[in-house]
């Protein structure tokens, strides 16, 4: 099973009704409240059935690039601003512009590391720049995360 979206506890309740969906995990203590019954409030459903689900291919852009590395420097972790987007490898040595080749960096940082590479430049990069999944960033935008969450959407 994969998480496919967050859904409202009343979309999820009307799911649960029409037997398109099972309960995995409630709330603690919470519940919803009917005139005639009391249903446990939904926090993780399960679908009955298979959907394909149309995942939409994360753009390469600089927004997106810098909501993977959370806003940070990849090379010394500021959050100053501005921050700008570094080739790992830089284009005149072949680098690409690619998921796997461009990190956000600090203008100090990007000017220390100049055309050469960050084992040249003695530099280390805080995380290996990967593409992204709909997961992470759903992880990163989300804020809080509710707890019963957690054992579903990352591997913790």
């Amino acid at each position: 099973y994969e998480p496919i979206s967050i859904c409202s506890v009343k979309k999820a309740l009307t799911l649960l009704f029409l037997d398109k969906a099972e309960l995995v995990e409630s709330r603690n203590g919470s519940v919803v409240r009917s005139v005639r019954a009391v249903y446990p409030f939904p926090s993780v459903i399960r679908l009955q059935a298979y959907i394909r689900v149309p995942y939409k291919k994360i753009e390469l852009s600089r927004r997106n690039i810098l909501r993977r590395d959370g806003f940070a420097c990849q090379y010394c972790g500021t959050r100053s601003v501005p921050l700008t987007i570094d080739h790992v490898i830089p284009r005149s040595r072949g680098g690409t512009d690619s998921w796997e080749n461009l990190v956000t960096a600090c203008i100090p940082c990007n000017n220390r590391k100049g055309n050469r590479t960050p084992d040249e430049a003695g530099m280390r990069l805080r995380s290996i720049p990967r593409k992204p999944n709909h997961i992470i960033f759903l992880r990163n935008f989300m804020g809080s995360v509710e707890l019963e969450w957690r054992p579903y959407l990352f591997a913790d």
